[in-house]
């Protein structure tokens, strides 16, 4: 079933390149949603509204009308039905005055049933007829405006003016007599003509009622797992210029149970609007604050840990492979098995720069004997790593994969005496190659969430960089098929 014209425009709005004035108060992520976006958004929203018109029902209509020689009739339509809508053009506009759409030359059918009773001086005995009658709307025009503000971290849509107006419209009868016919259009014609225009009035009305009882109800926060989660209030009013529209998130990661207190970034940054001439209706992008605070809360939460017990070659966990690199462990714990208890030891520093992400990890790696059921913690090496994180679009997740630059080692703390660090080099490179890179690829594999409702999707996504920012440029689809099985409670 299609989305609402509500549903529909909650989804533009949030996965919101070019002609970007930005918001004032700005957060962490912003979107945009360009000229051609908008043209997406204004198809998308004409023809579900369509869908929301079509098979509407407009009041009966009763009328007593005085008819030269027959005398005084009572006529009543009934089951006045919108069959379709053809629309001839429309356009949709931004700027100070808010967003304007307008719907013009558009023509309607109209299905509808009629039945008459009258008396005359020449006829006591009273007479009836019915029938049925289509109706032919030309001329229309239909039209809102509405407004958008940040309330509390919400969006609040306010309608400003709207409305619908016909031009003209014919009548065809079936059945009936001609007398008939000239009563339907000379009296009729008003009536029919209001009751659509009512009737369609009061459908834009309800529509944007919905959609702004959806914006409120928009979550500011999603929790992402047990540790996390991202702040998604809104930072500043929406920015309507010509022709684009411009919103800003907080955007920053906290912690699950962390009490939201938006903030905006340090003055001075500045968004590049460009998609590297490509045109693309929607522009997100991220500041690399985004990916710090990820950073900062998981290392906080004690997460960035890993116990290592099994390796491909796993003759390395055990002390007998050690004996020549470091033999004082060898006499000490001969052909005991080991493990490597690997944590981050401080937050990873992470930096968007114009080609890449690049991000410098500082690990531990503490050896651990294991003997007679105890766990001894042998020595400690810390590995200083150096790697690029290029970045993809999965889906409708920004995910990335890092790659080792260098890395360098030094002893941290040992109880086995000084270690030859140039002999364990080759295995530390085993270990980061092996263990820990493919460990932080597997979950930056899972990515980061962009902003977008569920049933669209990013098409033809590029990766533009631009430290301190990282951009997705790309189209959207409508996934029609999500919702055949899954219908909105805003659907219509």
């Amino acid at each position: 079933m299609a989305p609402s014209i509500p549903f529909v425009l909650l989804s533009l709005l949030l996965i919101a390149t070019s002609g970007y004035v930005q918001p004032h108060e700005e957060g962490f992520i912003s979107g945009v949603i360009s000229d051609k976006g908008l043209d997406f958004a204004k198809d998308l929203l004409i023809q579900e509204g369509i869908a929301s018109i079509v098979q509407l029902q407009l009041p009966e209509i009763e009328n007593s009308v005085q008819v030269p020689l027959v005398g005084n009739a009572k006529v009543v339509l009934s089951n006045i039905t919108i069959e379709d809508i053809q629309i001839n053009s429309s356009s949709i506009t931004t700027g100070e005055t808010g967003i304007v759409l307008v719907v013009s030359g558009a023509t309607a059918n109209l299905s509808m049933s009629w039945r008459y009773s009258c008396s005359t001086w020449l006829i006591p005995i009273g007479i009836s007829d019915s029938g049925n009658a289509s109706v032919k709307v030309r001329g229309m025009q239909l039209g809102l405006t509405v407004n958008l503000k940040n309330q509390e971290g919400t969006l609040k849509l306010d309608l400003l003016d709207y409305g619908c107006y016909v031009g003209d419209l014919s009548i065809k009868l079936d059945g009936g007599t001609a007398w008939l016919y000239q009563v339907l259009v000379d009296a009729f014609k008003g009536n029919i003509a209001s009751a659509v225009e009512e009737a369609i009035s009061e459908q834009i009305r309800e529509g944007i009622e919905e959609l702004d009882n959806l914006l409120q109800s928009l979550p500011k926060q999603i929790s992402l797992d047990k540790t996390a989660a991202l702040n998604v209030s809104f930072v500043g009013n929406p920015v309507l210029s010509n022709s684009s529209i411009a919103i800003a998130l907080d955007g920053l990661f906290t912690g699950i149970n962390e009490v939201l207190a938006p903030q905006g970034y340090q003055k001075g940054f500045k968004i590049s609007s460009a998609c590297g001439g490509l045109p693309k209706m929607i522009k997100v992008s991220i500041h690399e604050n985004v990916f710090k605070s990820a950073s900062l809360i998981y290392f906080n939460a004690g997460n960035m840990q890993l116990i290592v017990d099994e390796l491909p070659d796993q003759n390395i966990l055990n002390t007998a492979e050690w004996r020549f690199i470091v033999p004082k462990l060898y006499k000490r714990y001969p052909n005991d098995d080991m493990q490597l208890n690997i944590s981050v030891s401080s937050p990873p520093v992470i930096q968007v720069t114009y080609q890449d992400i690049g991000a410098t990890i500082f690990v531990d790696i503490i050896i651990d004997v294991l003997e007679g059921g105890e766990i001894i913690p042998v020595a400690c090496i810390s590995v200083d790593i150096s790697a690029s994180c290029g970045v993809e679009i999965v889906g409708n997740n920004i995910a990335g994969r890092l790659k080792l630059q260098k890395f360098s080692t030094y002893l941290k703390w040992s109880k086995i005496g000084k270690l030859h660090m140039h002999l364990i080099q080759s295995l530390m490179s085993t270990v980061l190659k092996t263990i820990i890179l493919p460990y932080l690829n597997f979950e930056l594999k899972r990515g980061l969430s962009l902003p977008i409702i569920d049933g669209f999707g990013f098409q033809n996504a590029n990766i533009l960089y631009n430290h301190p920012w990282i951009a997705v440029c790309s189209d959207v689809f409508f996934l029609e098929d999500y919702y055949l099985s899954h219908q909105s409670p805003y659907v219509s």
